[in-house]
């Protein structure tokens, strides 16, 4: 197989000692029905409940490639970035199987879906869940979209722009991210720019527990008053292992901000 990167990637059977360096694609893993392949996962893989009892190999953006070697696995998971493009290198190197995959886009977890299903043995699961994500990308999106900005740090303001997936769910829920144009995952702006903009409603990932904890403190200061939906606290929280990157459970995150969106519209 081809991996995201042009990486040809061959195994002789199906893998059966998986250890994963995303979060998304821990949760792939699972979905594709081979979750009880996985031996090894980043701190950060918390969804399902299962993959926390998987023993941890650290943090996947910058892979302890002994801790990897020590699980034993027959193939190993990457996100594609710049170090972990070295760390499948690394690997391959070492005689272990690895892929790198783009899973930034619904389309693009469609077809990591297809590449794992078929790496593992579950090609009918992989075919099934791509096709399931092409319908979602594929829907018109809902009339009357609400404008909202989503604010994932304060000093300073970093936003959300065009080319991430919370973008893609905004979209799909009826929504309008006001920093589409903006060509990357996320950007620095002004209060200022936030507030020209003016957003129907401000959205922010949180951890689990966050969610209920009520606003930061920083939506309290003075200078984040010039923005209208702060003032009138039309702010809603989302939870990082739902909305933080694409997963299969994207109709359930569609339908979470759907319902978010429509308690906060004015």
């Amino acid at each position: 197989m081809t991996d995201a990167v042009g990486r040809i990637v061959t195994l002789a059977v199906p893998a059966q000692r998986i250890v994963s360096l995303s979060p998304a694609g821990t949760e792939l893993v699972f979905a594709l029905g081979a979750g009880n392949r996985l031996v090894g996962r980043t701190t950060w893989c918390d969804y399902p409940p299962e993959a926390r009892a998987v023993p941890s190999v650290g943090d996947g953006l910058s892979p302890n490639i002994e801790a990897v070697v020590a699980r034993r696995p027959d193939l190993v998971l990457l996100y594609r970035s710049p170090l972990d493009q070295s760390a499948a290198d690394h690997l391959s190197r070492l005689g272990i199987p690895a892929v790198v995959l783009e899973q930034d886009r619904l389309s693009q977890l469609g077809r990591a879906a297809r590449l794992v299903g078929r790496l593992t043995g579950r090609d009918s699961a992989g075919d099934s869940l791509a096709a399931v994500l092409a319908g979602i990308v594929a829907r018109p999106a809902p009339p009357a979209p609400v404008r909202l900005a989503f604010v994932v740090w304060d000093t300073p303001p970093v936003v959300i722009g065009g080319g991430s997936y919370l973008d893609e769910l905004a979209t799909l829920a009826g929504a309008v991210n006001v920093f589409h144009d903006l060509p990357g995952a996320s950007a620095s702006v002004a209060l200022e720019t936030i507030a020209v903009r003016d957003p129907d409603v401000i959205a922010m990932p949180r951890d689990s527990a966050g969610v209920d904890a009520g606003p930061p403190a920083f939506l309290r200061r003075p200078e984040w008053q010039v923005i209208r939906a702060v003032r009138e606290r039309r702010v809603v929280y989302l939870v990082g292992s739902l909305f933080g990157r694409p997963t299969p459970r994207a109709e359930l995150a569609i339908a979470e901000l759907e319902r978010l969106l429509k308690d906060a519209k004015p």
